[in-house]
């Protein structure tokens, strides 16, 4: 799905207090696209994320989806957005540690109109032979890619990364990032991740860098190979 955000405002706090943490912000995000959003702390990526996935609202500016402008879309239209066409994977994770690999992943596919293959994603994945474990006797880049199971079985055609590697070492943030780069070729997901690691970039499609909640730049980048990201 094509994204595109036009003098997006959004501000938090009043008087004194009072932040902006997304300043006039314009950008367009092609369909199948792996989008990079890169920033500091407090530069507005996480306000991004929430706008573009439906779970936060514009003080001013509109987000369109594939023509749809999100604005208007009232709370059950936007939790039916969310449902059918947004992933989203949290650098902490956030399985149910009562459940196994596969229960992580399957609880989400109950509720999707259209699930993915839960064996043939689970082998994408390279979990099949941890299905039955539970998150506790998984490492942290097994628990991730858990995550992204779990965001992807509904088969969103938008997937929100935010900070997806932020929590694991180098040999596993690889990994990881080279499952996100496999998904985008095979389902054609548009996936989208906000990072402060300069490295990520080099496997982009497009970069964004965010300042004080304004695009810095918005550049097509030309993608290296997952190996040969300096993690």
């Amino acid at each position: 799905m094509a994204i595109e955000i036009r003098d997006a405002v959004k501000k938090y706090g009043r008087g004194e207090s009072e932040i902006c943490a997304l300043d006039h912000v314009n950008l367009r995000i092609e369909k199948g696209e792996v989008c990079v959003i890169l920033g500091p702390s407090g530069s507005g990526k996480s306000t991004l994320l929430n706008m573009i996935g439906g779970l936060d609202r514009l003080d001013a500016g509109t987000v369109t989806v594939e023509g749809v402008e999100l604005a208007k879309q009232n709370r059950k239209e936007l939790t039916e957005y969310r449902r059918k066409n947004v992933g989203v994977v949290f650098q902490s994770y956030n399985l149910i540690a009562e459940l196994t690999v596969q229960e992580n992943i399957r609880v989400v596919a109950d509720i999707a109109e259209h699930p993915l293959a839960l064996a043939e994603l689970m082998e994408d994945l390279g979990l099949s032979r941890h299905a039955k474990h539970f998150p506790s006797e998984l490492s942290g880049g097994q628990q991730q890619r858990c995550a992204i199971g779990r965001a992807l079985i509904k088969n969103p055609a938008i997937l929100l990364c935010d900070e997806p590697t932020g929590a694991l070492d180098s040999a596993s943030a690889r990994e990881v990032l080279a499952i996100l780069e496999q998904i985008n070729r095979k389902y054609h997901t548009t996936v989208i991740i906000i990072t402060h690691n300069e490295a990520v970039a080099g496997m982009a499609d497009r970069v964004i860098r965010l300042h004080d909640g304004k695009v810095k730049s918005n550049t097509e980048n030309e993608k290296v190979r997952i190996e040969e990201l300096d993690i």
